[in-house]
């Protein structure tokens, strides 16, 4: 088998259908790929989505019709990177393809990455370790899908982004799969990309390897969650320094001089507070206009940096034992 499509889902059930249709609607040859689902211990009605879309499985293979291996592995909340591991654990693909629960796959997906990986292999002395970046479009909603085109307005520089992105199988299990010490929100996937950088793969990028990625614009009542987020972020962001004390990581996370000074000052002059009086009540649902939503990054912005500074403040204080205690 060439190919596995991974990913794992918690609380997405409005999606899940699509993604999993679009999973399975590969223009490769059905027995070429396999479908690896981890349900991360959601709540909603995915149970329900996940049973309909194994009864269908069952009865067009039944049928005499031809279809890909469908593995769905239900766990209690774990995090995504203990997930991803799980995973990669069941996968039997020679290339792992990671997507996320919000994302559509175009029918030429698998096709596009084992193509990507096969011209490399042709001008590498048939070596496949290389990780095949694919483009994301962003869209609001998946009922309105503009063509399916990639332009550098939907670039994303990340070196390993499991939105889109497959590696070797036997590469990402040799680099011991994900860091599941990162329990929380953000870099779980950043962290493999450095490790696999630092084994010395290298990446090629393949813009017709799409997906169309659901960014529905927020609401009001968004702000809260997205600020949890963020705050989430910053703790692991802390987390990714830790293992990786480079400039990269320094750059990417904001945990450098001049980005720590910045939103000192910012703090100083209370412009969090400003910013939440701009908003006003978040509380009644409603779209925000542009300008509230330019407002409401900031305020995300302002406590990702306030938790990172908490962060880092506990990290660098010293732990005492009892028998220490004055």
């Amino acid at each position: 088998m060439r190919a596995t499509i991974q990913f794992c889902t918690y609380n997405r059930a409005a999606l899940l259908e699509r993604v999993l249709d679009a999973c399975f609607e590969q223009t490769v040859a059905p027995d070429a790929y396999e479908i690896v689902l981890v349900n991360d211990g959601s709540s909603d009605g995915t149970h329900a989505i996940i049973g309909r879309a194994i009864a269908r499985h069952e009865q067009a293979k039944q049928a005499g019709i031809a279809m890909p291996g469908f593995t769905v592995i239900d766990q209690a909340n774990a995090g995504l990177a203990k997930g991803r591991n799980v995973g990669i654990s069941r996968a039997q693909g020679e290339r792992i393809i990671f997507i996320d629960d919000d994302v559509l796959p175009l029918p030429n997906f698998v096709e596009e990455h084992l193509a990507a990986q096969d011209a490399y292999a042709r001008s590498h002395r048939d070596t496949a370790e290389v990780i095949v970046r694919g483009g994301a479009i962003n869209v609001e909603s998946f009922d309105d899908l503009p063509l399916p085109i990639w332009s550098l307005k939907h670039y994303s520089g990340n070196f390993f982004w499991t939105t889109n992105v497959s590696v070797p199988l036997a590469t990402i299990r040799a680099i011991g799969g994900f860091n599941d010490s990162f329990s929380e929100y953000g870099w779980e996937d950043i962290d493999v990309g450095l490790r696999l950088r630092s084994r010395g793969v290298k990446a090629v990028f393949n813009k017709q390897a799409l997906v169309y990625h659901w960014k529905p614009r927020p609401r009001s009542t968004n702000v809260e969650k997205m600020i949890r987020q963020a705050q989430a972020q910053a703790r692991t962001a802390v987390q990714l320094v830790q293992k990786h004390p480079n400039w990269r990581t320094h750059l990417a996370t904001g945990i450098n001089p001049v980005q720590r000074g910045f939103h000192a000052w910012l703090r100083g002059i209370k412009a969090a507070r400003n910013y939440q009086v701009m908003l006003g009540d978040l509380s009644t649902d409603r779209q925000l206009s542009n300008r509230e939503l330019s407002t409401a990054k900031k305020l995300i912005n302002e406590a990702y940096f306030e938790e990172l500074e908490h962060t880092l403040e506990k990290a660098s204080t010293p732990s005492c034992h009892p028998e220490e205690r004055p």
